[in-house]
C-alpha cells in the first residue's frame, strides 16, 4: 500500500499545450520519456457496490505490462489529491484474486465468484507523456501529461489535463510549482479524477 498524492490541473483549451515551459520553471529536470498510450478497464457491479464503498478497481495496459490496481476514494482539495492506493503487475490481462485480497477489495470481493460479477463499467484511453522534476534536493516529483477520452457504451469525454505527482519530499513544494505552471499555462485546479468521471458519464448514461 502506498500513499499517492498529487496535484491535478485540467487544461482549459483544446490544443495540446508546448510543455517547454518547464525549463524555466524547473532547475532540473530527464529528458521525457517515450510517450505511451494507456488503456484502463474500471470495473464494479451492477449496484456500483466498490463506489458505494469508496473504493476503485481498473486494469491497466500500458504498452508492455498489465497492472491491476485498487484505490480508495481518499479525499482532494484545491487540486490536491490524497489517497491510498494498491498496485501489483500482472501476468496476462486477468485479475489476480490474491493480491486483491491484500487490498481493502476483499471486504467487497470474498471469493473468485465474486469477482466474476464484476464488469467494466468505463473505460480511459489517452496519451501520457511523463518527466522526473527535482524540485529541489529533497523534493522530487512525476509530471504526467494527459491527453485523451474517458468512455462508456454511449457516453464520451475529453482528458486533457496534467497530474503532479510527488515521489519523496515537500507537499508544499509540489504546491508552489503547480502555481508557477498556473502562472503560465491555461490551467485551472481540479478535484475530479479520471475515475470519477467515468462514473458520472456511466449513471448519466
Amino acid at each position: 500500500m502506498a500513499l499517492e498524492q498529487e496535484i491535478k490541473l485540467v487544461v482549459i483549451v483544446e490544443s495540446k499545450l508546448n510543455l517547454s515551459v518547464l525549463d524555466s520553471v524547473v532547475e532540473k529536470s530527464t529528458a521525457t520519456v517515450e510517450t505511451r498510450q494507456l488503456i484502463s478497464r474500471y470495473f464494479d457491479d451492477s449496484d456500483l457496490a466498490l463506489l458505494k464503498q469508496g473504493l476503485g478497481l481498473r486494469r491497466r495496459f500500458n504498452g508492455q505490462t498489465w497492472l491491476q490496481t485498487v484505490k480508495e476514494t481518499g479525499r482532494a482539495n484545491d487540486g490536491l489529491h490524497e489517497r491510498n492506493e494498491w498496485e501489483h503487475v500482472l501476468e496476462r490481462d486477468e485479475f489476480d484474486f490474491e493480491l486483491l485480497q491484500q487490498t481493502p477489495l476483499i471486504k467487497a470481493v470474498e471469493n473468485e465468484s465474486a469477482l466474476a460479477k464484476l464488469q467494466a463499467v468505463f473505460t480511459t484511453d489517452f496519451s501520457r507523456e511523463h518527466w522526473l522534476l527535482d524540485l529541489s534536493e529533497q523534493t522530487h516529483i512525476e509530471l504526467a501529461y494527459d491527453f485523451g477520452h474517458v468512455y462508456t457504451d454511449s457516453r464520451k469525454a475529453v482528458i486533457h489535463e496534467i497530474e503532479l505527482e510527488l515521489k519523496s519530499g515537500s507537499v508544499d513544494e509540489v504546491k508552489h510549482f503547480a502555481e508557477l505552471l498556473l502562472e503560465q499555462l491555461p490551467l485551472q485546479y481540479s478535484d475530479i479524477s479520471k475515475a470519477q468521471r467515468g462514473y458520472e458519464l456511466f449513471i448519466e448514461q
